[in-house]
């Protein structure tokens, strides 16, 4: 019997379709689902900032099979190329200068110079991306500004009939979109926090990752945007109570007699586990219709980083 994770070849074989007719495919990664269009199609890829009421000037990720498709679309120096060997296919986008020949859509990289790659680890992506033979662009399947998808049913609700297909694979692993690194330097620049920690990426090149000037009127990567993420309540972050009317998103222990609805990342205080139920608390707490999540503190190291990154953007309204 398929699993999720597998789904039949027709599926994926359908959806292949799809994308190569210019239309919206849904589908997951290991890190959020996606919402992809066919790179090299303009028109296809302007239907994903339609779908998402995303800003033009926001540039997407291109998802390929592997390295080797990605080298025809970006130059790889030695940095980057470190960078692949270690963390591909996995939850690591790279950006590096544009290739001259690049048949990807320039409204797909925002008419940079640049582009962001990424080979998703996750089988169902893999055999999409064998099967459609174009790179696919796809930022994160909801609407723009709201909590990520990592579910179907997340998708449906955000998107409904705007995608052709939505392939379920379950609910994502990781649960945090990829992390972001500049690699057109000597030093890599961490554009967004995610699923690689800058440790990990440190321990590549034996230094800490820069960290990019963020809020500009351009963003330069995926993810830049200062207010993302939200839900349509309002979030208290930093909390160690739980104010009258609230719901709490906790961490760890949390306060004694809460009343309102309640949701726990990690009753243990993992930080994996607590990246993997992020944004599906956020939406389950914002179903119950409540005005204010207070968010109990998440350390800020390792993946807690990223969690913490995508609560602050959140919490800007």
């Amino acid at each position: 019997m398929l699993t999720k994770t597998q789904l039949a070849s027709d599926e994926i074989a359908r959806a292949a379709w799809h994308l190569r007719a210019g239309r919206l495919v849904a589908f997951p990664t290991e890190t959020v689902y996606g919402l992809g269009a066919d790179a090299t199609q303009g028109a296809a890829v302007a239907a994903i900032f339609a779908a998402k009421g995303r800003p033009r000037i926001n540039p997407l990720i291109m998802h390929v099979a592997n390295e080797d498709a990605a080298r025809e679309l970006g130059k790889f120096g030695p940095l980057a190329g470190k960078f692949a060997a270690a963390f591909w296919p996995g939850p690591l986008t790279l950006v590096v200068p544009r290739l001259e020949h690049c048949q990807v859509s320039e409204l797909a990289t925002a008419g940079l110079g640049t582009i962001a790659l990424r080979v998703p680890a996750h089988p169902v992506a893999a055999a999409l991306l064998r099967e459609a033979r174009v790179p696919i662009a796809a930022p994160s399947a909801n609407r723009s500004g709201h909590v990520s998808a990592t579910r179907a049913e997340h998708v449906r609700a955000d998107l409904g009939d705007a995608v052709a297909m939505i392939l379920d694979g379950g609910p994502t692993q990781v649960g945090l979109e990829s992390s972001v690194v500049d690699a057109t330097g000597e030093r890599p620049v961490l554009l967004r926090a995610g699923a690689i920690t800058a440790a990990q990426i440190a321990a590549i090149v034996g230094a800490e990752p820069a960290r990019a000037h963020e809020g500009g009127a351009h963003p330069v990567s995926p993810g830049q945007m200062l207010a993302h993420y939200a839900p349509r309540a309002g979030l208290r972050l930093g909390a160690t109570s739980v104010l009258p009317g609230e719901a709490l998103l906790a961490f760890g222990l949390a306060p004694p007699n809460t009343m309102g609805p309640i949701l726990n990342l990690s009753p243990t205080g993992d930080l994996t586990e607590a990246a993997a139920n992020l944004f599906a608390h956020l939406r389950a707490l914002d179903a119950e219709g409540v005005g204010v999540i207070a968010v109990m503190p998440v350390p800020d190291i390792g993946l807690g980083e990223a969690i913490n990154d995508r609560l602050t953007r959140a919490a800007r309204r």
